[in-house]
C-alpha cells in the first residue's frame, strides 16, 4: 500500500518556485497544475527572458500583458512577444527584466493575458527563489 503512494509522490512534478543555475545561464522557473514559468539570464548576451507555458494554446495578439498585485501593484505590456509554433508557450526577452523581478518578488499574485487567453500565477513562496535568481544574475555580470 505504501509503495504505490510513494511512487505517485515520486512521478508528480515539484510545485513551487525554485532558482538554479547551470554555470552559463540562471533559471527561475514555478510548475503549477495547469502550466509553467520559465525565466532565464543569459549573461553572453545580457538577455532575460519569460517564457509562459499553458496546457491552451495562448490567443495571437498584437500585445502580451503582465498584471502583477497586492503588495506593489505593476502592469507592464509590451508588443515584443513570441508564440512557439503550437501556441502553447509565449516568450518575452529584454535586456531589462527590473519590474518583472519586482512584480514576481513583492507581490501576490500575476495575471499574464495576450488577447482572451490568461494566466493566473500565484506568487506565494516566489520571494525567496526570486531572490536567489537575481543574485545568480548579478553574480554572472561581474
Amino acid at each position: 500500500m505504501r509503495l504505490p503512494l510513494l511512487l505517485c509522490c515520486l512521478a508528480t512534478p515539484a510545485l513551487g518556485w525554485q532558482a538554479s543555475s547551470d554555470g552559463a545561464i540562471c533559471h527561475l522557473s514555478h510548475q503549477m497544475p495547469d502550466g509553467t514559468v520559465h525565466l532565464t539570464y543569459a549573461p553572453v548576451n545580457e538577455e532575460f527572458s519569460i517564457t509562459l507555458t499553458r496546457s491552451e494554446p495562448w490567443e495571437a495578439d498584437d500585445v502580451f500583458a503582465i498584471k502583477f498585485d497586492e503588495t506593489r501593484p505593476i502592469f507592464i505590456t509590451t508588443d515584443r512577444h513570441q508564440l512557439t509554433p503550437d501556441k502553447t508557450g509565449l516568450t518575452v526577452t529584454d535586456r531589462g527584466f527590473g519590474n518583472v523581478l519586482d512584480g514576481l518578488q513583492y507581490n501576490e499574485w500575476a495575471i499574464a493575458a495576450t488577447g482572451q487567453s490568461v494566466m493566473i500565477i500565484p506568487l506565494t513562496h516566489a520571494a525567496n527563489a526570486v531572490q536567489s535568481f537575481r543574485e545568480c544574475s548579478d553574480a554572472q555580470t561581474i
